[in-house]
């Protein structure tokens, strides 16, 4: 039977391409980066719950910006990030400078365990880039006092947890900066697009000016602009490069979509908690593991993973799957464990990967499937019959 369950479905209603082609009717609409990706900034930055937001290309730049705006404000030294986590969370650290230190998950949040958290900072250590995964929240209040006593900044992706919330906050709005994606297959789309969000007007300053070539022109702050004017009379002011920085501007296109889209993001997190309930409640906790934190959680995913590691298991499920047109990723977010990756290996010791089991079990048992609103109840009814079947 043909249950036929897409990652994502139309993320980018209708609605939303009409409200775009009412910007565009309009007399001389503005494209490039101007008052649409303002506004969208400070909605965006109202709605989470933060003081400042820097609107960029993708997900993947809000992580490049942000780790290159900690490297030019607090110096070298070493991240904390995931084994768990997309890609681009390592890569900024890298294209930094910084070394990347990495730590097994929690398996009941798919978040960086806080105990080898706790056991790998060190004098060095500048940050802990900590990605909440699949909607689920990472933190702990144990892990945030822990921080704040060693004047650890906390850096939070994200990218796939729109909406989900620790103490009633939502994430993004606690650390001291955090990274959004606006991807297709995510909570919202703007097509392509990220978010840089924080409380630090100068941390902020920075991520403004890295956005547009290291541009100091783009500052709010007269007192940076006066110490560049001030300290090299010999340029223009208005081409004075502060740091080595990007064009990861996003446009006003993509911005009109985003602010169509925010007014619906909280109706449709709903629904995404209510399928996600529904799901859990129904599988066979015998065979897959349902014992998640579901606390302050807004999954787009429902992440599938086998309570024991059961190669003929795992792959009569890919295969019930395959045959019944449900869309889905072995190995849940980026594809399982980071640091059995090409790009990873290169730079760690041999097998270093042995030393994270949880991670690992996720990498070769795990899977995710989408969870989207208007995902109808009878196909999610559908698939856990399936599941528990084989």
């Amino acid at each position: 039977m043909k249950i036929n369950i897409p990652l994502m479905s139309n993320n980018i209603s209708r609605q939303d391409l009409d409200v775009l082609i009412e910007y565009l009717k309009g007399e001389e609409p503005r494209l490039t980066q101007g008052p649409q990706v303002i506004a969208f900034e400070e909605e965006w930055s109202k709605w989470l719950g933060v003081k400042y937001s820097v609107f960029v290309n993708s997900g993947s730049s809000a992580n490049i910006i942000t780790m290159a705006a900690l490297k030019y404000m607090y110096g070298e030294g070493e991240v904390i990030v995931p084994t768990l986590t997309w890609s681009s969370d390592i890569c900024a650290v890298m294209y930094a400078g910084l070394k990347p230190v990495f730590i097994d998950i929690n398996p009941q949040t798919l978040a960086m365990d806080e105990n080898e958290i706790f056991e790998k900072i060190t004098p060095k250590t500048k940050a802990v880039f900590l990605t909440h995964v699949l909607g689920f929240n990472g933190l702990t209040d144990r892990l945030l006092a822990k921080l704040k006593e060693k004047n650890i900044l906390l850096i939070e992706d994200v990218c796939e947890s729109h909406g989900a919330t620790h103490n009633n906050k939502r994430l993004g709005s606690i650390g001291h900066a955090s990274n959004f994606s606006f991807y297709f297959a995510h909570h919202m789309s703007t097509i392509e697009g990220g978010m840089i969000c924080t409380n630090s007007e100068e941390f902020y300053d920075t991520c403004r000016m890295l956005r547009s070539h290291g541009m100091v022109r783009e500052s709010t702050l007269d007192k940076t602009k006066n110490f560049y004017k001030n300290n090299y009379p010999d340029l223009n002011p208005q081409f004075i490069f502060s740091h080595p920085g990007f064009n990861m501007r996003s446009t006003e296109l993509n911005a009109v979509i985003g602010r169509n889209q925010l007014k619906q993001l909280d109706e449709k997190n709903l629904q995404r908690v209510e399928n996600c309930y529904f799901f859990y409640q129904n599988l066979e906790s015998k065979k897959y593991r349902t014992d998640f934190i579901f606390e302050g959680s807004v999954n787009y995913a429902f992440v599938l993973v086998l309570q024991e590691a059961n190669d003929q298991l795992r792959d009569k499920v890919q295969k019930a799957l395959d045959d019944a047109n449900v869309e889905y990723r072995r190995g849940t977010a980026g594809g399982g464990s980071q640091v059995r990756q090409p790009f990873v290996r290169n730079l760690i010791e041999d097998n270093l990967w042995t030393k994270f089991p949880k991670v690992d079990h996720i990498h070769f048992y795990g899977f995710y499937i989408g969870n989207y609103p208007g995902l109808e109840k009878n196909k999610i009814e559908a698939l856990v019959s399936l599941l528990n079947s084989i």
